[in-house]
Parts: structure tokens; C-alpha cells; sequence
């Protein structure tokens, strides 16, 4: 990059090669001048009240890029399906959004190798979160005001034909809600469970059967999922019954269908007695009775993912630990918090 420095009273009639930042505070921050305007006398005092003695005058080489081309070309490398940018670049900036509701996903190790390559950055939110369609995602920009195009070839090298941010669609439509325990099942106590979970299961989008009920007899209970799955549960909820007393046998109804693999247990709190299984590629999530008194679990981590088509096993049901931590704040604003932000 070849640059000429010109005293601005002199720059009347020259092209301004970059945006000019103006910040009045409390009132506007964004570009007085944008790139490509022509300087006119009024706009002297305008520049010098905003520090600018000389203005630069660009002259690229040919392997170099402006910051706006830069940014357009991280931008098309990096949004992937689901993902959409504005294509208002300025200042070298670039936002993005999500064109569907779903499950943001981000190659976090990929996304780790474009921010060490340096004068281009790239910002996200977590990965494995629901996002609505709309919604802000992730946002970069080019550092400098002129960028080398070789950046730009080994952003474009990493990200390769997927990108780097993408949307899920959700791939389950139809869910079912088993609750399960004599003392609900019977009427001695009001049932706490489908207040619970019906909002979480509408709030992303699924049709909810009507609720099923069972005692705490196995055999009840696996004819109960039977005829849920039956009624058209493309994933199935079962509630209670899920730790180690006795009387607790839903975990094992859920085996005698054949479920296969079975993970029960994990490292969230609250949510350490929960259950994923699947059987026939139809997943099955024990909630435990954690799910009643808790606003927030790990069934928030783990259940947009699944409606999305993820498999959950052992080892990523193992690195929900790693923030699986909740700190059961008195006003809960999940997902507005560190809870499963590993």
C-alpha cells in the first residue's frame, strides 16, 4: 500500500479512500464521510472539527484489499446454510444472522485458526444454543484499514465449502410427554411435571400429544411409551422415577424396549439422574425430578440438539461439564448466563 498525505485544506475534489468516524457522545457514533466522498470546501471545518489535518490518499497494490472487501470476502466464507449477512459493510464491519430458527452451530476449532491469523476477527455466539430466525449471530471485521488478499485466501482455506456458522433446521416436529409415578398416577398429589415441561416443548417449535400417565410398575410404563411412539412421538419425554430407589423403574421400562445406546447420568446440575436413549432413531429423554423444581437443567442444554437431529452419547453428554455448572440464580435469565457455556 502506497499512501500520500495531503493537508486537507488541499484535499478539495480528492476522494476519501476509507469511512471518517465521527462519536458524538450519548448522541451518534458512525461514519461522518463515507468512503468515496468527494471533499468539498464546507467540508474542511467538518473535518478538522473532527481531528483531521490531512487525509490519506490510497494507493493499493495489487495483492492488497480494502477493509470493506476484506470483510465481504471473510463474510462469504464464513456464513454457512442458515446464516445470512448484511451486505451494508462499513468500516471494515460485517454482521450476521440467522435466516432460520434452530440450532447455531460453530466450527469452534476452525473459527480458533481464522482469529490467530491476526488483522481479521471473527465473533460469535456459543455454539449448540437455539436461535430464533432474525436473530444477531455473529459479527467480524478487518482490522487494519488495508488487508493482504493472502489473509483472505487462508480464511477462505479454512472454512472451506460449509463455512464456519451455520443454522439447523429442527428434524422433529411431534413430541410425547410420559409421566410417570403411582402418587401422580393414582391422584394422591397433583402432577408438576407437564406445567414444567409443555412450555419448554412449544417454546421450540414441537406439537405436544396429550400427556400420558403411568404408575411406578415397568411394564405399565413401556406399554405407555409403546403407545405414545404408536400415536406418532417422533421423540418422547418421560418424567420421574429416574433415580436409584426401588419404587424408580422408568429407566428400566426404557431399556426393556430395546433402547439403544442408553446414557443415564450426566455431569449438569441440576440434571445428574438424566437419561437419553433411542430406539429406532427416535430419541427418548428422562427427565429427573429436578425438571419440577428448576427453571433451568440440562434438558435446556441437550433438547436443542436433539429436535435438530444431533445424537447425543456418552462423550457429548461428558463435555456438558464443563459450565454444566448452574449457579440457580433468584432470577433466572437463561440463556443469558454462563449455564452450558463450556
Amino acid at each position: 500500500m502506497r499512501t500520500r498525505l495531503v493537508p486537507v485544506e488541499e484535499a478539495v475534489g480528492m476522494v476519501i479512500p476509507h469511512d471518517i468516524t465521527e462519536i458524538r457522545p450519548g448522541e451518534f457514533k458512525g461514519p461522518a464521510f463515507k468512503k468515496g466522498h468527494v471533499i468539498r470546501e464546507d467540508d474542511v471545518e467538518h473535518l478538522k472539527r473532527l481531528g483531521k489535518e490531512h487525509i490519506y490518499a490510497l494507493e493499493l497494490e495489487e495483492d492488497e484489499l480494502h477493509e470493506d472487501e476484506a470483510a465481504l470476502r471473510l463474510a462469504e466464507a464464513v456464513a454457512g446454510p442458515g446464516v445470512s449477512f448484511s451486505p451494508r459493510i462499513s468500516e471494515g464491519k460485517v454482521s450476521f444472522f440467522a435466516d432460520e430458527t434452530g440450532l447455531f452451530k460453530v466450527e469452534v476449532e476452525d473459527l480458533y485458526r481464522i482469529n490467530l491469523l491476526g488483522e481479521i476477527m471473527l465473533a460469535t455466539r456459543h455454539t449448540d444454543f437455539w436461535v430464533r430466525k432474525g436473530e444477531p449471530v455473529a459479527a467480524g471485521r478487518a482490522i487494519p484499514l488495508v488487508v493482504k488478499e493472502e489473509l483472505l485466501k487462508r480464511v477462505e482455506e479454512i472454512a472451506g465449502e460449509k463455512g464456519i456458522i451455520s443454522v439447523k433446521k429442527p428434524t422433529i416436529r411431534k413430541a410425547g410427554l410420559v409421566i410417570t409415578g403411582s402418587e401422580v398416577y393414582y391422584g394422591r398429589i397433583k402432577d408438576a411435571f407437564v406445567p414444567a415441561m409443555l412450555p419448554k416443548l412449544e417454546a421450540h417449535g414441537l406439537e405436544v400429544l396429550p400427556p400420558r400417565f403411568a404408575p411406578d410398575d415397568r411394564d405399565f410404563i413401556r406399554r405407555t411409551l409403546e403407545e405414545t411412539l404408536a400415536a406418532g412421538a417422533e421423540m418422547i419425554l418421560v418424567t420421574g422415577g429416574m433415580s436409584v430407589d426401588p419404587d424408580d423403574v422408568t429407566r428400566h421400562a426404557v431399556a426393556s424396549l430395546g433402547a439403544d445406546p442408553i446414557v443415564y447420568g450426566s455431569p449438569v446440575l441440576p440434571g445428574a439422574m438424566f437419561l437419553v436413549a433411542y430406539l429406532n432413531e427416535r430419541p427418548i429423554l428422562g427427565v429427573p425430578a429436578c425438571g419440577m423444581y428448576f427453571k433451568t437443567t440440562v434438558l435446556d442444554l441437550v433438547l436443542p440438539r436433539v429436535i435438530c437431529g444431533e445424537r447425543l452419547g456418552r462423550e457429548e453428554i461428558a463435555r456438558l461439564g464443563h459450565g454444566g455448572f448452574c449457579l440457580n440464580c433468584k432470577d433466572c435469565r437463561f440463556p443469558i448466563c454462563p449455564f452450558g457455556r463450556g
